[in-house]
């Protein structure tokens, strides 16, 4: 009888050990160390895209005012028959390229303007406000260039192959070099319109 009391005893005694404390310690430290690990990848990525943000808004910004001054400066004198008489085109004879020059002009300055965001975006890549902020006016100043260039290049091309159905004649036969100017003035905003959109898919991966 004393044996069986004394296995009892030593079964009774024996979970003392609290495997279920030391089996979670170690579970809690990982998980802060893959909190920790996670974190440091996602601040350095989001960096690299604040960067390339601020490399295209230079990018963007060169194209938009090259093709605002292209443009604006755009003129040719054509003589016929005397000195004493000269036929002259610029852009200002065209309500379209005014637009052009002025909606380009205001992208380029907003551009400039945007750039101390981009820094602020660069030095805390985890901050949303900054970014959302620029994300919708980017959209806006895309908006803008767009249809500024979309407009002037219908007017280019009715420039250069005129219109049988209204009996307009082509304008660029006699002033090529003033379409060609104005050809290429098209093509640098269609390029600064690019950037921008590269610049709104960068915006929207580094808020995801």
């Amino acid at each position: 009888m004393k044996t069986d009391k004394s296995v009892k005893e030593t079964a009774i005694n024996m979970p003392e050990i609290k495997s279920d404390d030391k089996a979670k310690a170690p579970l809690l430290n990982s998980s802060k160390a893959i909190a920790v690990t996670v974190e440091q990848p996602n601040r350095g990525s989001k960096k690299g895209i604040a960067s390339g943000d601020f490399v295209l808004r230079l990018f963007a910004m060169g194209a938009a005012l090259g093709a605002a001054v292209t443009m604006g400066n755009n003129k040719q004198i054509l003589p016929f028959f005397t000195q004493f008489i000269e036929f002259l085109a610029q852009y200002n004879d065209i309500t379209t390229f005014v637009y052009f020059v002025t909606a380009n002009a205001a992208v380029a300055g907003y551009l400039f303007l945007s750039l101390p965001f981009s820094v602020i975006c660069i030095n805390r890549p985890l901050a949303t406000t900054p970014r959302l902020v620029l994300v919708i006016f980017d959209t806006v100043m895309m908006g803008i260039t767009i249809t500024a260039a979309s407009a002037s290049a219908s007017m280019v091309y009715l420039a250069h192959n005129g219109n049988q159905n209204t009996t307009w004649l082509p304008f660029c036969q006699q002033f090529g070099n003033f379409c060609q100017t104005a050809s290429g003035a098209v093509v640098g905003s269609l390029v600064a319109g690019t950037f921008l959109m590269f610049i709104i898919i960068l915006s929207a991966f580094a808020l995801k």
